[in-house]
């Protein structure tokens, strides 16, 4: 299977927090590897991306983006025009922690002014102590972890009460092409086939782990992102060139060409496009769940509504009566 880049979602961190990063496939490019604290950000991306979305973009023209974009350049251009930045400053964090369980990823430092420690870690076996983080963000990492529920767990406990974890993960119809063309292929050519695809977590799934593990306010959402290649090779080779080739125990030590030649064929007759090239989909989930606290929202005692779903109907002739 394979790790790739994702759209990135900003969302707001009160002051002087500590931010748990548990790293994503690859590498994230930098300056030259540094002494511990502090390092520098990054991002890579395969030349073919081609992004998809059932979600519409909205058809809305409301502000004038070159206006904003000449405001935002004269504001910055001022003489002490640090001093209007009061309202950014509430948004900072303090200590950024970065965990990965590959040494040569932590020597890619994120180029970034916040304090920053990387630390070697398995993120099945998390080295802080309860109720450390304010915020812990995973970006396509888990996909790896034998434990699932148990790295929840792991997560829930490091977190602060309050405290919120964001995380995207591999789903389960990453790379359905590839996997059913190299299906295919041994079938025909060796009478028989093993796994070569990782097994995923299913998005139905997604909601019941963070749950169990003490989440609550859960969202969850899911997204595609289709990727053009030239071929079968260039997929596979991508995909040991991102560290994400297939680790599980039940691997099959190698194809026999002709089986590979025969999924190559497979795969640009099911899937192919116009132009030669073969898609590659990866499904990316979404989650966000919250570690409790006495000041979040509660849910409703049951039984205490005064409206049944049945009533919505007559929802606006309730509400003309209620006005009277």
């Amino acid at each position: 299977m394979s790790g790739i880049p994702c759209r990135l979602r900003c969302w707001r961190v009160r002051c002087d927090r500590r931010f748990l990063f548990l790293s994503s496939f690859g590498r994230l490019p930098g300056s030259g590897p540094p002494p511990l604290p502090p390092t520098g950000s990054g991002s890579i991306a395969h030349p073919g991306w081609r992004r998809w979305s059932s979600r519409s973009e909205s058809p809305m023209n409301v502000f004038d983006r070159k206006m904003k974009r000449r405001q935002k350049n004269w504001a910055s251009s001022i003489p002490g025009s640090e001093r209007y930045d009061y309202l950014k400053e509430e948004e900072t964090v303090q200590t950024l922690f970065q965990v990965d369980i590959a040494e040569n990823v932590l020597k890619h430092p994120i180029e970034t002014e916040i304090p920053t420690y990387r630390v070697l870690a398995d993120e099945e076996f998390l080295p802080f102590k309860e109720n450390t983080f304010d915020l812990i963000l995973s970006s396509l990492s888990l996909h790896w972890v034998n434990d699932l529920p148990r790295a929840f767990k792991q997560i829930h406990s490091s977190l602060k009460p309050d405290g919120v974890f964001i995380g995207a993960m591999m789903g389960g119809e990453t790379l359905y092409e590839l996997r059913c063309s190299l299906q295919l292929a041994e079938l025909e050519r060796e009478g028989g086939f093993a796994p070569h695809i990782s097994p995923f977590t299913a998005v139905t799934d997604l909601g019941n782990l963070l749950e169990q593990a003490g989440f609550t306010m859960l969202t969850v959402d899911i997204d595609e992102i289709l990727v053009n290649y030239p071929g079968i090779f260039e997929i596979m080779e991508d995909l040991q060139g991102m560290g994400e080739s297939n680790c599980a125990w039940s691997r099959k030590p190698l194809l026999h060409r002709d089986t590979m030649l025969a999924a190559a064929a497979i795969y640009k007759e099911m899937y192919g496009n116009d132009n030669g090239s073969v898609p590659a989909t990866f499904q990316i989930l979404y989650m966000i769940g919250w570690k409790p606290h006495e000041s979040q929202a509660k849910p409703a005692r049951r039984g205490s509504a005064t409206l049944s779903f049945g009533d919505l109907g007559n929802i606006s002739k309730l509400m003309t009566k209620k006005d009277k």
